[in-house]
């Protein structure tokens, strides 16, 4: 690929052929010529094919769930005195967010929306979207969509969007991307697509523009008066929000330094809940405590991965390089995590009984969480055996937690307490004692 300012030269993750290709090299083309730096452009972009280019764009890039990719870009944009908000949005994310786009042009949010309109759902296989046309066949619908299609360009125009255009996603729009980024309002580009995974197979042979005309969704530009742009008018008297949610502290840790913590799982299984909970716990106990989050794009499947920062001063960077505890529960959370627990030289591994154990220069202690917890608490009643045995936070602590966390909590944490009693008679007290020196 072409080296490009904003772009990294890695081969882009798209099927051959697809047209998300052409958005992507035009996007960073019409920004170079506009004169823009990466760092003054922030990419919005959601679930979708589209999503996956994150990374590989040089400028801020925010991810969001299916649909919201411009109630978050309006959230940025409003708030930022200068620089462009590109957003990308696919047919089924601009059918989800319907409402947001209409308001983003109603009043007249400083961004530019660029819908990806491939006729479908391209990334969950191949379901029809309120943009498919009507007619064109789909997985779902072989026989052809019945049910008429939404006009975007029409609609969003009509809401008073400053500039909208659809343009056949084929051959060089960029001109289309370099009018609609130097609007100074709202602006929505409609790139109307064929997925090549699905709408080529049930519909062979038509070309692109062919069946947008067939639908009546004419190509061309529609613009409204300009009008005044919508900012926010930010609250610099506001307070700081951690004086405002303080944890009182109720317990006293016994960690005299800093303990990075992996906790590996699968999607379903609480892990964000469950590092969540250790985190408030640590607090409550006189300690600072960070946690990050990371899992795939498509949520709800997959690896669920957190890491835990807990220490006895503050704390200024919330990434860990090596763990110096991990906590693993599932297959997924041992496959994502394996290269990190190779590079520990020390330290523990806490280790589902059912699962393989890695290379790893850390201690490895396995017990059956999963077997004794079931899957949506075995990350619960794993951090809770290593409280247990590190006491680096009361284990009180966290069971309080759990209890107040929800309706069932008091029910919940009196299950895994007595669990917890179960897995103590298999723990080697010794090996215990020596770890938490």
């Amino acid at each position: 690929m072409a080296e490009s300012l904003f772009l990294s030269t890695k081969p882009l993750p798209f099927c051959p052929g697809c047209s998300h290709h052409l958005v992507v090299r035009h996007t960073a083309k019409a920004l170079e010529q506009l004169g823009l730096k990466p760092l003054e452009v922030v990419l919005v972009t959601d679930i979708g094919c589209h999503g996956i280019v994150d990374p590989y764009f040089r400028t801020h890039t925010v991810h969001g769930l299916h649909g919201r990719s411009s109630a978050l870009g309006a959230g940025i944009a409003a708030a930022r005195k200068g620089g462009k908000v590109v957003v990308y949005l696919g047919d089924g994310g601009a059918s989800i967010g319907l409402q947001h786009l209409i308001e983003c042009a109603r009043m007249n949010f400083p961004l530019t929306v660029l819908v990806l309109n491939n006729m479908l759902y391209g990334m969950t296989g191949g379901q029809p979207s309120s943009l498919t046309p009507c007619g064109f066949r789909t997985p779902l619908r072989p026989e052809g969509k019945l049910e008429p299609h939404y006009d975007l360009c029409r609609i969003v125009h009509s809401a008073g969007a400053e500039y909208v255009s659809r343009v056949n996603g084929t051959g060089d729009f960029s001109a289309a991307l370099v009018e609609a980024f130097g609007i100074p309002g709202f602006s929505l580009v409609e790139v109307v697509e064929t997925c090549t995974s699905y709408g080529l197979k049930f519909n062979p042979g038509q070309k692109t523009g062919e069946i947008a005309h067939n639908a009546g969704l004419e190509f061309g530009v529609w613009r409204n008066p300009g009008k005044s742009v919508f900012r926010l008018s930010l609250n610099t008297n506001r307070g700081s929000l951690f004086k405002e949610s303080s944890i009182a502290v109720q317990w006293t840790a016994k960690l005299q330094n800093r303990l990075g913590i992996l906790v590996g799982g699968s999607a379903g299984g609480r892990v964000q809940q469950a590092a969540e909970m250790l985190a408030r716990a640590s607090i409550a106990s006189g300690l600072y405590a960070t946690k990050k989050g990371t899992y795939p794009v498509t949520v709800g499947t997959g690896y669920s991965i957190a890491e835990l920062i807990l220490a006895r001063q503050p704390i200024r960077y919330s990434g860990i390089e090596v763990p110096e505890v991990a906590v693993i529960v599932s297959p997924d959370g041992l496959s994502y995590s394996e290269g990190l627990l190779g590079e520990m030289k020390g330290g523990l591994l806490l280790i589902d009984e059912a699962l393989n154990s890695p290379s790893t220069g850390a201690k490895v202690v396995t017990q059956p969480f999963v077997k004794t917890a079931g899957t949506k608490n075995a990350a619960l009643l794993a951090l809770l055996y290593l409280l247990k045995i590190t006491e680096t936070v009361p284990v009180a602590a966290l069971l309080n937690e759990i209890k107040m966390a929800s309706r069932e909590g008091p029910e919940v944490a009196s299950r895994l307490e007595k669990q917890l009693g179960q897995l103590e008679g298999k723990s080697d007290s010794n090996e215990v004692a020596k770890e938490r020196d």
